[in-house]
């Protein structure tokens, strides 16, 4: 069968339409990718460099004080300086001693015959406290005692002769030893009879006794203790690094753990060694105590004074600013912040000493420090 040659030249012609078709989308597609990219290229780059911008225009903006800014003066706390009494302390631990103690024993052995110990109660010096029984040597007192007496008699008659020269110098000498013999023994036994007894050493108090009327005790029997504890002595020790600022007459102030009230002592001794196994100076204070209410053996925080000066300068701790070389503080001059350099001296728990570079009458500033800069215009809270 023959084909008409109308239909075989329009096969042709779609085609070769086709593929023109295909190559112009083809070279379509690319272009149009190429504009995507270059757009979104060029909007990325349009909004880095507006970021960019607006950040350096808000910093210029932040940083750039403006005329309210530069015209309000900063708000601080101010302090003007005065001379006054600085005592340079030294806190420490420490215990009270009473001023004179000992264990009540007797010197012989024997039964108790008599027992005065009024427990816990004061009692003078000399007072009778403790009686052994002395009946054997009460007798040999008076049998020497008699004795003697004969014996004085004897020796005056002899004296007597001697000066007349009616016996030789050898039997006056007899009689002399026999009397001087019989004194020494008197008091041989009147030396015993006084360890058969015990007085009170000193004013002081009794403590409590641990021995009843008609016990028999030894010179290591402990009848009871004896204190005096007016005045009281309260021994502490300090870091030997202080041991050139210490001395004898330097005051302490010191509390306990049953009183609230704060007492006053004087340094009187000091150890005149540093202990080498702590590096510790020792040192001993008395205190008055006439009410008793300071006992030995309570536990004390002593401060020590080291140091008093009748005129420095002292600023708050936080008003002190280290710097390269030392330290410098903030006045208030004429309205505005100016800085001074100065040299610090003791430092306190809360404060430090100027001594160089304050006069009294200067307004320190004490808050707001990092806000100041020199000539600022500031304004001092009330």
């Amino acid at each position: 069968m023959d084909i008409p040659n109308h239909s075989v030249i329009p096969i042709k012609t779609i085609s070769v339409s086709g593929r023109f078709l295909s190559s112009n989308l083809l070279t379509m597609n690319k272009t149009l990718r190429r504009l995507i990219t270059t757009v979104i290229v060029l909007v990325i780059a349009f909004l880095a460099f507006r970021n960019k911008f607006d950040f350096l225009s808000g910093s210029e903006e932040a940083t750039a004080p403006s005329p309210s800014q530069q015209s309000s003066a900063t708000r601080v706390k101010a302090l003007v300086v005065e001379a006054q009494r600085l005592e340079n302390t030294l806190n420490v631990t420490g215990s009270i001693l009473a001023n004179e103690s000992l264990n009540l024993q007797p010197e012989a052995s024997g039964r108790i015959s008599k027992l005065a110990l009024p427990e816990g109660r004061a009692v003078r010096k000399g007072t009778l406290l403790l009686q052994l029984n002395a009946e054997e040597l009460l007798a040999q007192q008076e049998k020497l005692t008699y004795t003697k007496k004969l014996l004085e008699a004897s020796e005056y008659r002899q004296r007597q002769l001697l000066e007349k020269e009616a016996i030789s110098q050898e039997e006056y000498d007899q009689a002399l030893t026999q009397l001087n013999t019989a004194e020494a023994d008197l008091k041989l036994v009147e030396a015993q009879l006084e360890k058969t007894r015990i007085l009170a050493p000193f004013d002081g108090i009794i403590g409590l006794r641990l021995v009843s009327e008609g016990s028999y005790v030894t010179p290591a029997t402990t009848i009871a203790q004896f204190f005096d504890i007016d005045p009281v002595k309260l021994e502490f020790s300090i870091p030997g690094k202080y041991s050139q600022q210490v001395a004898v007459g330097d005051r302490i102030y010191f509390s306990t753990e049953t009183s609230e009230s704060l007492f006053e002592g004087t340094v009187y001794a000091i150890e005149p060694q540093i202990d080498p196994e702590t590096r510790t100076l020792t040192l001993r204070a008395k205190s008055p105590n006439p009410s008793g209410e300071l006992l030995p053996g309570a536990f004390v925080k002593i401060e020590l004074v080291l140091e008093t000066r009748e005129s420095a300068l002292l600023v708050p701790t936080e008003s002190v600013v280290p710097e390269l070389g030392g330290h410098k503080v903030w006045l208030k001059q004429n309205g505005v912040a100016t800085s001074t350099a100065v040299k610090i001296g003791t430092r306190l728990e809360r404060e430090i000493e100027i001594v160089e570079g304050l006069t009294p009458g200067d307004t320190v500033i004490t808050s707001g420090i990092l806000q100041l800069t020199p000539g600022g215009p500031v304004t001092i809270i009330p």
